[in-house]
């Protein structure tokens, strides 16, 4: 009897089977690869406006931003293409007119403060090169409408291009 009520007690209060119970382990990795990734800002870069000349001898300069991020340790490479005018180079960029298309405003990118080092497309040869660090890296870009685009006069009326930023990594 005395059997029977230890027994009840037990399966009543669930205690007296945890004596015997047993566990086992097993282990699972969690993973992720990490690949070399670049962003360039879509609100970056900004928009290079040149001023409107004062004199037609005279150089005008300006500069403009691109914002780049990549993963830490990842080497990457900005190039600027020839920009959108019919017959530009990324030595000889051009801006179109907007009412006359056929007048163009020369003009030059450059990779450096002195305004020397041209800024191309060519992984290697003209464009720049970063390693990322995980955060926003900016980069200037430096302009010049030299004195010689402005030399016979162009149409007076605006002038534009479209340059496209490529990041390689």
């Amino acid at each position: 009897m005395k059997k029977k009520l230890v027994l009840l007690m037990c399966s009543a209060l669930g205690a007296c089977g945890l004596a015997n119970a047993a566990t086992t382990t097993a282990n699972f990795d969690v993973t992720i690869t990490i690949p070399p990734l670049c962003d360039v800002s879509t609100t970056a870069p900004t928009n290079m406006a040149f001023a409107t000349p004062t004199s037609l001898t005279a150089a005008i300069d300006q500069t403009s931003t691109i914002t780049v991020r990549c993963t830490n340790g990842s080497s990457y490479n900005v190039g600027l293409n020839a920009g959108s005018a019919t017959g530009a180079t990324v030595t000889s960029r051009k801006m179109t007119g907007l009412t006359t298309t056929t007048a163009t405003v020369g003009y030059n990118l450059y990779s450096d403060t002195g305004r020397t080092v041209n800024w191309g497309n060519t992984v290697g040869t003209d464009t720049v090169t970063r390693i990322g660090d995980g955060t926003n890296q900016t980069l200037t870009v430096y302009g010049r409408v030299p004195a010689a685009s402005l030399n016979p006069a162009p149409i007076a009326q605006n002038y534009k291009d479209t340059v496209t930023v490529t990041v390689t990594y």
